[in-house]
């Protein structure tokens, strides 16, 4: 677990492996995210999927992770999804940022371009225990949608119902 006082600072480790690129940085004060450029050109065909380079190597402060997301201008102007990454403090190679196009035309990457961001965050260590039986919740076993689908379906029909009875 981490543990910091209320005046230090968990530090970012970058080392440059091309001189010319930049950083990872915080566009804003209020981001949790920071952003990560391409080192490369590349083009993605539609449905294809490639590994962009981004000439740095970081390290992780101890007790975090480090999480690759998605960036929300490059997916949803682009639709190109950022697979997600997950790198873990005694890694010290190249970061490199796996990108999918799911458009329907060839994208072009440009180097120095923001392609995805890395979030870092403290990781809790767990004990793993067999058990026979979990606990109890209102939720149990309900998967995927399992919140607020019934009644969006009740609130839909209704909406039929009153459009049909308007004609």
């Amino acid at each position: 677990m981490v543990k910091k006082s209320k005046d230090e600072d968990l530090i970012l480790n970058v080392k440059k492996l091309d001189k010319d690129v930049e950083l990872p940085e915080y566009v804003y004060n209020t981001d949790v995210g920071l952003d990560l450029r391409a080192n490369e050109d590349v083009t993605i065909a539609p449905f294809e999927q490639k590994t962009i380079t981004t000439g740095i190597a970081i390290e992780i402060p101890s007790g975090c992770v480090g999480l690759v997301r998605d960036r929300v201008g490059i997916l949803t102007k682009m639709n190109v999804h950022t697979s997600a990454g997950t790198f873990d403090p005694f890694y010290r190679g190249e970061i490199s940022i796996v990108l999918t196009n799911f458009g329907e035309d060839d994208i072009s990457i440009e180097k120095g371009m923001r392609i995805a961001q890395l979030i870092i965050l403290p990781v809790v260590k767990v004990e793993v225990k067999e058990v026979k039986k979990l606990s109890e919740t209102t939720r149990n076993e309900k998967s995927f949608g399992s919140t607020g689908v019934k009644e969006v379906i009740k609130e839909l029909e209704q909406l039929e119902k009153m459009v049909h009875k308007k004609r």
